[in-house]
């Protein structure tokens, strides 16, 4: 039968990726100002998010944006959102199913053996919000990598990567392997066989031929 302890043990880690992608998705510094090379560092710090821009001065004082038309944004960032958006949605929908399967909640305890296939089924949830988490913060670093290294690019116009694509990162692993540890947590007892064991003559009796 399933073990509670790694049922338990995935759930935590993707519940805690689920948080890291809501945080990584809010947060605006998806990607800074680079100040790599000939560039003249200034007293001002630029900030770029899927939500909005920030612009943070050497005094302390932080001036934030919100984009005015979501049809004038760039395919990576309107991309970029649905992927985020998506994975929590799943990640969301996850954690309820996976709840319902897992053995530390009285759901569905008369049915064990469907109660773990629940449980698996909430498994394969996370594992696609957590390749959609990854695969949208990968291609946002991707892009970031690319305007850096292209020639034609300013050298007062590059950005890094912004701590939100880390924290987005380390949120999708977690889901990722929370959803594997689902997932490699299925019953076997529907495979199980009887044990048969000889008949044993009465006594008294004969074999019969």
């Amino acid at each position: 039968m399933a073990n509670a302890g790694i049922q338990i043990l995935g759930f935590t880690m993707a519940f805690i990726g689920f948080i890291g992608t809501i945080a990584s998705t809010v947060m605006v510094e998806w990607k800074a100002s680079s100040y790599a090379g000939d560039n003249i560092i200034t007293a001002q710090a630029l900030y770029e998010g899927l939500w909005m821009s920030c612009a943070s001065q050497s005094t302390g004082q932080i001036q934030c944006k919100a984009y005015d038309s979501l049809l004038q944004l760039p395919g990576i960032v309107q991309g970029t959102r649905g992927l985020m958006c998506a994975s929590i949605l799943l990640s969301f929908i996850s954690m309820l199913v996976a709840a319902v399967g897992m053995k530390c909640t009285t759901c569905m305890s008369s049915q064990p053996q469907l109660k773990d296939k629940v449980a698996l089924a909430g498994g394969v949830i996370f594992l696609f919000a957590g390749l959609l988490a990854l695969v949208g913060t990968a291609w946002y670093g991707n892009r970031i990598a690319a305007d850096f290294y292209d020639p034609f690019t300013p050298t007062n116009s590059r950005f890094e990567f912004g701590s939100a694509l880390y924290v987005g990162w380390g949120a999708a692993c977690l889901i990722l392997i929370g959803g594997g540890f689902l997932c490699c947590n299925c019953s076997s007892g529907g495979s199980q066989k009887a044990p048969h064991y000889p008949m044993s003559n009465a006594p008294g009796g004969r074999d019969r031929v």
